[in-house]
């Protein structure tokens, strides 16, 4: 028979298990802990377990755990990580050095199903969504990366990598409840950000449910026609949809959401541009980050000029926007915003 996966396990079904075998109920709490709260991924290793209990996990449970594969170091210190499946695929996770932190970006599912213009994971088939471990491991593993080359914990997670959360809404809820539980990494939920292409629906799913994390939209465009365009999603999912599912989101959760807007030269950079923005910005009490765009094989857009990026931002704060530009970062080994796109030889295979 099969081996089960232990960490598809609660804590509840755990001790049912153990009280079947006659363990009592703190071992199933020292496995759980070796689980959530130290990353381990060895039985062997869980050193306050006896060795017939060792044996016995051993002989009837797996643990599927995220390797990295290959680990590239850019000029300014980012460091994108291919994380192996248990199955061979291949996501990736960038870590992200600043000054006063430490980012994790990571991703949801193997490959995308939105086929955005400008990025390169959209031009890449969706193979399967990833399951709360898969993704609590990236985290882990990006963790460890953090101390061991820098010497620096891990500050901040952003769900931005490869995939789109939403549409893995079970698995990236479970993941968020493991790294923010005390019995888990114990990350602050305000620590984490959930960045999403627009599924409004789901948006108005994460307000029920009363999430606590940070919600980014990717917006790129405050005009249905220019959205539709880079966005297909944005067909069915329209800006007064959007809107609404965020007014509510900030409703419900008094969180206000941040819009993430990419600048491409002689598209959306103008300021008639700015203003379609800052109306939006206004009916949802949005921040705007701005982000610059990263090049992509065979992509059809350009970075928009200095100047035209200064004068969009200056209309954006003169008509009381909260804007902050993001620097790309890792753009010397594709870690940039939009160029994940496991171009190693072992993901290739697998996404094409």
């Amino acid at each position: 028979m099969a081996k089960k996966d232990i960490r598809a396990l609660s804590l509840n079904e755990l001790s049912a298990i153990f009280k079947e075998i006659g363990e009592p109920a703190f071992r199933a709490k020292q496995v759980f802990e070796w689980l959530w709260s130290k990353s381990e991924t060895d039985f062997n290793q869980m050193s306050n377990l006896s060795k017939k209990l060792r044996d016995y996990l051993e002989e009837n449970f797996t643990i599927n755990a995220v390797q990295i594969h290959d680990l590239q170091v850019s000029e300014d210190r980012t460091i994108k990580c291919a994380m192996k499946l248990h199955d061979n695929y291949v996501v990736e996770s960038v870590l992200i050095p600043h000054e006063n932190r430490m980012t994790a970006c990571i991703s949801s599912q193997v490959g995308c199903s939105l086929t955005c213009k400008f990025c390169a994971t959209g031009k890449l088939k969706r193979m399967r969504n990833l399951n709360a471990d898969e993704i609590y491991d990236q985290v882990a593993l990006i963790k460890k990366t953090a101390a061991e080359k820098y010497n620096a914990p891990l500050t901040n997670i952003v769900y931005m990598g490869m995939g789109e959360p939403l549409l893995n809404y079970n698995e990236v809820l479970e993941s968020v409840e493991k790294i923010t539980s005390p019995k888990g990494l114990g990350i602050s939920p305000k620590r984490i950000t959930v960045s999403t292409a627009g599924v409004a629906k789901m948006i108005v799913k994460l307000a029920d449910d009363n999430v606590k994390f940070n919600l980014a939209l990717s917006l790129h465009a405050a005009n249905d026609v220019k959205r539709n365009y880079i966005m297909p999603i944005n067909e069915t999912n329209s800006l007064q949809n959007l809107a609404d599912a965020l007014i509510y989101f900030t409703e419900k959760t008094g969180n206000i959401p941040t819009l993430e807007y990419i600048v491409f030269k002689d598209f959306n950079d103008t300021l008639n541009d700015a203003q379609e923005l800052v109306d939006f910005c206004k009916q949802v009490r949005g921040k705007v980050n701005i982000i610059e765009y990263n090049p992509i094989d065979g992509g059809e857009f350009q970075q928009t000029s200095g100047n035209r990026l200064r004068a969009f931002t200056d209309y954006l704060e003169a008509h009381g926007i909260i804007c902050n530009v993001r620097r790309s970062r890792g753009k010397d080994i594709d870690a940039a915003c939009g160029q994940l796109a496991n171009k190693n030889k072992l993901a290739a295979q697998q996404l094409k």
